[in-house]
């Protein structure tokens, strides 16, 4: 078989340039120089053991899966894949349009964006110990116990009976969906070379660019006839029935491995002293504290508004110093006290990877603060259906998705990546944003904020991508369900940070403006509460005026906080380095 790293392309037929698609030569590439972690010589080396007798057992497995699968089952694992995130993707449009409706079912729409913020915690900290169940375990177990998860979210979800249940359903749905989307991550870095993943993650997240037009139609549907109930009993029927034959060829594939004696059965035992050992692997203490810390420190910001004293309340200022304090101690328990960190700090302190991380913080800050409420401001301040708003606040997802093809050739291509991202996604990011500063006005027409989310969906499918390979590169197959982890973890503390902050500049200068600008015969509070109450006053009236203008008001401040936070991307993408991953070997096995 022929491999990618062939030096004759021009002498292959058009069935050997098929086959070099699939290459069985793969090898980890030795990360121990961090002055040069691309070592170029090592292509020439002979080929490794089928199966890293160093590696952890999932990683021996996954291992042994990609040697003894057929051409076949691969292909049929991604077809698998990509059916997954068809309905990962349709979920989330489907989700996003029903969260405003539920949360004003309870008069609290001004927590839609306060419901995502402990979910997104959560759901980030939570692929820590998923990375060390894929490790030791295995990648299709962890997949079942994410689909697991992420099916009690939706029944939590269609029974819930208050918004404090409802966020706490967000936390095991987003937790699922996102620990299953991680796995899928995980998998196709395992069964792909750095040459050619971008290109396999894009057209892995190609979905999008199906579902969006799915999801408006579904979304309507759903709300003028059953109920946002019954769209979360959907789901949680047919997750568990399209995740199930992906699992089923993976683990197949397992046994017949084990079956050859590539690998030996992992026995997983429930016994004390194993459940503490474990503890011990994943640094659960240092999870626990982490998570406390960041809920204690950020979750203030989004409830202070319902206090009496505002800032002033005990409770507030207890939960945001405890949380401060948790956050310090986590750094001091992780740098002298921890027996064992989930974080390979040796790896992470590479340049490369910790800046690409501090890039996924920002990118995903900056995002959330402007995207929390565009929904509904799409809504209310333009007068759009729940199925036209829907279009175009995913005109990110089917832009980013559709663009992210484009991205994934251009790498395979030069074999580079840092100058997309530092030339081209970050600076029309940053225009994209800038302009909407302008075009976010009540006045302005629909078609300048289409323009805008066209810019920035462009640019964000192209930095996704590249933050990625900046992450994955310098590292090899033994940790790259850690590092996609401690990836998601930073997108995590962005996107938390940002609902965060989103919350605050709500809940601070929306109700404001609207005591001031509305007449005196409407009630603010009901107005304020409510995404309901805003649409029933009708488009030209004074009360409807007053509301448009709010909402303006409020994304001034959004937006302008958001594009501070880009600039700080500008330069974490600088201090990249110019890694050529072209020829780097990362992986074993029968791979694309």
């Amino acid at each position: 078989m022929v491999s990618l790293t062939d030096k004759r392309p021009d002498k292959l037929g058009f069935k050997a340039r098929f086959e070099s698609f699939f290459d069985t030569t793969s090898k980890i590439v030795n990360t121990s120089d961090r002055r040069n972690p691309v070592d170029e010589e090592s292509t020439n080396q002979p080929d490794e053991a089928l199966v890293s007798q160093d590696a952890q057992a999932g990683v021996q497995r996954v291992q042994a899966t990609a040697t003894v699968w057929t051409r076949s089952h691969l292909i049929g694992a991604h077809i698998c894949i990509w059916l997954i995130y068809f309905v990962v993707s349709l979920e989330e449009v489907v989700l996003r349009s029903l969260n405003p409706y539920v949360t004003s079912s309870f008069s609290l729409h001004s927590l839609t964006s306060a419901t995502n913020i402990m979910s997104s915690i959560i759901g980030g900290v939570a692929k820590i110990p998923t990375a060390k169940i894929l490790d030791t375990w295995g990648r299709p177990q962890g997949i079942g116990l994410m689909t697991f998860i992420w099916v009690i979210g939706y029944i939590m979800m269609a029974s819930c009976k208050n918004v404090q249940t409802y966020a706490a359903a967000q936390v095991f749905s987003v937790t699922g969906a996102q620990g299953v989307s991680y796995c899928l991550t995980v998998f196709i870095s395992d069964t792909s070379t750095l040459k050619n993943r971008s290109l396999m993650l894009s057209i892995a997240t190609s979905p999008y660019i199906v579902t969006t037009w799915l999801g408006g139609p579904v979304s309507q549907s759903i709300i003028e006839g059953p109920g946002w109930r019954w769209g979360f009993g959907i789901f949680a029927v047919v997750v568990p029935v399209v995740v199930a034959p992906l699992t089923i060829l993976f683990l197949y594939n397992q046994r017949k491995a084990q079956n050859q004696g590539l690998v030996k059965p992992v026995r997983i035992s429930l016994r004390p002293e194993a459940l503490k050992r474990y503890a011990i692997e994943v640094d659960l203490l240092g999870i626990i504290i982490l998570a406390s810390g960041m809920a204690l420190f950020l979750l203030p910001f989004s409830l202070y508004s319902y206090q009496k004293d505002k800032f002033r309340s005990p409770m507030i200022i207890c939960m945001i110093t405890f949380g401060g304090a948790l956050l310090v101690f986590f750094t001091f328990w992780e740098r002298y006290l921890a027996p064992k960190t989930f974080i390979p700090f040796e790896l992470l302190m590479d340049r490369t990877v910790f800046c690409a991380g501090l890039m996924f913080v920002f990118v995903f800050f900056n995002s959330m603060v402007w995207g929390s409420y565009f929904f509904s401001m799409l809504q209310v301040v333009w007068g759009l259906s729940i199925t036209n708003a829907t279009y175009v606040s995913a005109i990110y997802r089917v832009g980013s998705c559709l663009w992210a093809l484009v991205v994934g050739l251009l790498i395979r291509w030069t074999g580079r990546f840092k100058w997309l991202a530092l030339y081209f996604a970050i600076p029309l990011m940053m225009l994209g944003v800038g302009l909407m500063i302008e075009f976010r006005r009540p006045n302005s027409d629909i078609g300048y904020i289409v323009m805008t989310q066209i810019f920035v969906a462009f640019s964000g499918g192209t930095i996704v991508l590249c933050g990625e390979l900046a992450m994955l590169a310098p590292s090899n197959q033994q940790h790259i369900a850690a590092i996609i982890a401690i990836l998601n973890l930073f997108g995590s503390i962005g996107s938390a940070v940002g609902g965060t902050v989103a919350t605050a500049i709500w809940t601070s200068v929306f109700p404001a403006a609207l005591r001031r600008y509305l007449p005196a015969d409407v009630d603010a509070k009901k107005v304020y509460g409510s995404i309901i109450a805003q649409l029933y006053y009708r488009p030209g009236t004074p009360a409807r005026d007053a509301i448009n203008r709010s909402y303006g008001e409020a994304q001034r401040y959004m937006l302008i906080t958001s594009l501070a936070l880009l600039g700080g991307a500008f330069v974490c993408v600088a201090l990249w380095r110019d890694i050529r991953i072209k020829d780097i070997k990362q992986v074993k096995g029968r791979v694309i």
